[in-house]
């Protein structure tokens, strides 16, 4: 599609008149209704209005899109309009708009809307594109510059053909979806752009995928590339080359994924039930079949967190009524309900979402009603985790026996034979089987951690703290936090919370500190950015610290950990606890000692902050290294 089918001459406005941003859009629909592509300027400045509160359209670098699906849409249509002096348009980046693009869609028609604000996007990524259009005078230039603009992409593709150049499409996901799956893509795409390989990369972030990939590029690739840590949609890939790993080779093993995707080099990939072995072999191939565990309980977790997070400090937040206003408060019986009704369903969505990437859709059923029995035998935590992976395990098991069914009960699976035949084997065997036994395991561990004494809670806090600092948002990081949050659902008890959560808080909040009290040591870039760290930290958000430990790993992971875990062990020897599985400062508060965990927090970060300072070199004698290094 071209843009200029629907970016109109008569439509521009070459000298907008607003100077805020109401006016500005009531500017643009009366062009848009005195034009008749629009029949009624009330309903279609709604449409436009809903969508900016939700978040602003300005997307930074001058530029807005104001866009609607509307019933008051005669035809489909994109204003352009440019102003002189700028909008204050509560853009993205604070700056003014100086070019608009406001797009009308008929209700009831295709997502043309969507596809214009791509194609778009993707022009207005070229600088050249946006200086032209800021410096333009007339319609007939407008249009001129998006025609040169799409030309010049066709023959660029054109030429990419012409030379052989090889097309990879990739998939990033992790469980947060906040650092790793972007850095992933950055990653991905600086390393094709190395070795001469177009790339498309899609991202599944915490907004749900981002820059998704056509059918017609799927179709064109020489491979997929698949670097992820939780479910993504896979059946697409049917009869591709594609690599599947964790979402950190992606980072770190870019050029190594690229290969493969690019010369055809990994299995051919089949949606069927034929997959379970192929994904088996390039785990084992790629090291180990924890990998693919890995990727599951991701799946798992990622789908709990928000029910961990909701009902959690929910139920924080009904404590601290509960003691400023008593039991018989309205708002701590309300609040406390709707928070303990978020925490009843953590232990079945894990195990259904673990079971749900082993198995599909047919195992979401099994694991969720396993989670359920493993809550009411009180295997807890770690029998329902079990319970997740059996149900997958256990339903490609009963997929596997059904293969061969007559084509006239074909319909018969989905519906009937799977649901009932993996509830009732899953079930028997939590009833009989993993119920029990890991009730008394349960049980065990929390008498165990009941009993301890202060020297192995401080040990235990440190180890714990420790573990989050490890690799930010990594395996090790996740383990820290899930065992915590079984303690935590099993009990209610928050004191190991306080240990994960100041360890996963120490590290971006030693960088901005470091940066402030070292700054020879560190980039203009990394001064910039380091600042960023201090709300990051605040806000219990670790992934902070992943740049400048890709950096330089050793000194800024290990000063981290000694820090995080000097931390952690305060908090336990000072008997501070956290009943809320998120939210960092903002929660703190309504704990018990909250003015001991801050000091356990500063403590720790001081002691990261200064090691890191001292153990960095100066950026200048980096630099005369390097400079040496390329002479020799």
């Amino acid at each position: 599609m071209k843009i200029n089918d629907v970016l109109k001459k008569d439509l521009m406005i070459m000298d907008l008149k607003a100077r805020t941003k109401e006016s500005a859009i009531d500017e643009m629909v009366k062009r848009l209704v005195d034009e008749g592509a629009v029949s009624d300027f009330d309903t279609f400045k709604e449409g436009i209005m809903a969508r900016e509160a939700q978040t602003s359209t300005g997307l930074g670098d001058g530029i807005a899109m104001p866009h609607s699906k509307n019933k008051a849409v005669k035809e489909p249509a994109v204003l352009f309009a440019k102003s002189s002096n700028g909008v204050n348009y509560n853009a993205l980046d604070g700056q003014p708009v100086e070019i608009f693009f406001m797009i009308a869609a008929p209700e009831g028609g295709n997502d043309l809307h969507l596809e214009v604000l791509a194609s778009l996007s993707r022009r207005l990524v070229d600088a050249d594109v946006v200086q032209a259009l800021k410096t333009t005078q007339t319609p007939e230039d407008v249009q001129m510059i998006f025609d040169e603009s799409q030309e010049e992409e066709k023959v660029t593709e054109a030429q990419a053909r012409e030379e052989g150049k090889k097309f990879v499409v990739a998939v990033t996901a992790c469980p947060t979806g906040i650092a790793h799956t972007y850095m992933a893509e950055d990653s991905l795409k600086k390393k094709a752009a190395e070795m001469g390989v177009e790339i498309r990369v899609e991202t599944n972030g915490t907004d749900g995928a981002k820059n998704k990939l056509t059918e017609e590029e799927i179709a064109r690739a020489d491979g997929v590339i698949v670097a992820a840590d939780k479910k993504v949609d896979m059946a697409r890939f049917n009869g591709k080359p594609l690599v599947q790993r964790p979402v950190s080779d992606g980072i770190k093993k870019a050029e190594e994924l690229i290969t493969k995707a690019s010369t055809g080099n990994a299995p051919v990939f089949d949606s069927g039930e034929s997959y379970s072995a192929e994904r088996s072999s390039e785990t084992e191939e790629s090291g180990s079949v924890w990998q693919s565990v890995y990727k599951d309980l991701m799946n798992g977790i990622s789908h709990m967190l928000p029910f961990v997070v909701g009902g959690g400090i929910l139920l924080a937040i009904s404590f601290l009524f509960e003691s400023l206003l008593g039991s018989d408060s309205v708002f701590f019986t309300s609040l406390n309900a709707i928070g303990g009704s978020a925490f009843q369903f953590l232990i079945p969505i894990l195990a259904g979402y673990i079971a749900y990437s082993i198995a599909d859709r047919p195992g979401l059923l099994p694991g969720m009603a396993g989670g359920l029995l493993a809550v009411n035998s009180n295997a807890g935590f770690l029998g329902g985790l079990v319970a997740g992976f059996v149900a997958g395990y256990v339903m490609n098991w009963i997929k596997k026996m059904l293969r061969n069914v007559p084509k006239t009960f074909e319909g018969l699976k989905a519906i009937l034979l799977y649901p009932v035949l993996g509830l009732l084997v899953v079930g028997l065997l939590m009833f009989f089987l993993i119920g029990p036994f890991f009730a008394v395991i349960n049980n065990a561990m929390l008498d165990f951690l009941n009993n301890l004494g202060t020297g192995n809670a401080v040990v235990l806090g440190a180890v714990l703290g420790g573990m989050m600092a490890v690799d930010m948002g990594g395996p090790v990081n996740k383990a820290a936090y899930a065992f915590s949050i079984g303690i935590f659902t099993d009990t209610g008890e928050g004191a190991l919370m306080a240990a994960v959560m100041v360890g996963g808080m120490i590290p971006p909040l030693a960088i901005a500190i470091s940066t402030l009290l070292f700054k020879s040591k560190f980039t203009d870039l990394e001064r910039q950015s380091g600042l960023s760290n201090f709300v990051l930290g605040a806000s219990f958000i670790t992934e902070g610290a992943i740049p400048f430990a890709a950096a330089d790993p050793l000194r800024v992971i290990g000063s981290s950990i000694l820090g995080a875990a000097v931390g952690g062990g305060l908090t336990q020897l000072w008997n501070v606890s956290i009943p809320a599985p998120h939210g960092g400062l903002f929660v703190v508060g309504i704990g018990e000692n909250p003015l001991l965990f801050v000091v356990a927090l500063l403590i720790g970060s001081v002691i990261t902050a200064v090691v890191m300072g001292l153990w960095k070199p100066r950026v200048e004698d980096t630099k005369k290294n390097v400079t040496a290094s390329d002479m020799n």
